[in-house]
């Protein structure tokens, strides 16, 4: 079989939801018969990762390099491991984005999402701060205190982190003080951010998701610094808003 299971160390939700999408599209194309990490969590979000029925005596890896030219290959007769690698290229990224923009996936999400009615129904700015292990490559509370002051008419202002006690979160707080902070699981949490109007990013592959399927609102995120990326280039959506 094909997988993406048994290798703790290839990354967090969205890492998983990267790759998971990456070997589901080939799967679809040659129906192989694939475990994914994080099956049923990724599913409550609407993605539909392909299981096929093709299951091969030998097994290569799919990785960055190859990636496209197994996906044009005409047949398979092996197995895929996508463990080694994140699939976060230029290139893979954004046709990634490009698959779940497609007018299925799009309205599987969208009707998979309990805040539905939100959907442009609202004012609302979403503010992610990814912290923790990654403060130090955070691009600093000037980002999100400049952009949310360029975004006009905001109704409420919802907040979510992983390290609520960091001093950007009272720094952003004491500045916007009608700031509510969402505590939700990763998934109501991303469901939630889609609908709101507007969307802040961090930088990180939670962010990022946040965007790829936020399909009715504008999006903000930092510029990058080489100093400060320990991922693919996954921001640069022509369609959102780069923020020096």
């Amino acid at each position: 079989m094909s997988y993406t299971v048994n290798n703790p160390g290839t990354g967090r939700l969205c890492n998983q939801i990267f790759r998971n999408v990456a070997l589901s599209i080939i799967a679809e194309k040659h129906n192989l018969y694939v475990q994914y990490s994080n099956f049923d969590t990724i599913s409550k979000l609407g993605i539909k990762l392909y299981i096929g029925k093709n299951s091969h005596f030998n097994t290569i890896k799919l990785t960055d390099d190859n990636y496209f030219e197994i996906l044009s290959q005409d047949t398979l007769y092996f197995n895929l491991d996508a463990n080694s690698n994140y699939f976060q290229t230029k290139e893979i990224s954004d046709f990634l984005y490009s698959y779940l923009q497609t007018d299925h996936i799009k309205k599987e999400i969208i009707n998979h999402n309990p805040y539905i009615d939100r959907y442009n129904n609202n004012n609302d700015l979403f503010v992610h701060f990814r912290l923790t292990d990654v403060a130090k490559w955070n691009p600093g509370i000037d980002y999100y205190i400049k952009t949310t002051n360029i975004i006009n008419n905001i109704d409420h202002i919802y907040l979510s982190t992983d390290e609520p006690s960091h001093p950007f979160i009272q720094q952003y707080i004491n500045t916007f003080p009608n700031t509510i902070i969402i505590n939700y699981d990763l998934i109501n949490i991303i469901q939630f951010a889609n609908t709101c109007k507007n969307i802040i990013l961090s930088h990180g592959t939670f962010s990022a998701m946040i965007g790829y399927l936020a399909y009715h609102s504008t999006i903000f995120y930092p510029k990058y610094e080489n100093a400060k990326i320990w991922y693919g280039d996954i921001f640069s959506i022509p369609e959102w808003n780069c923020i020096s």
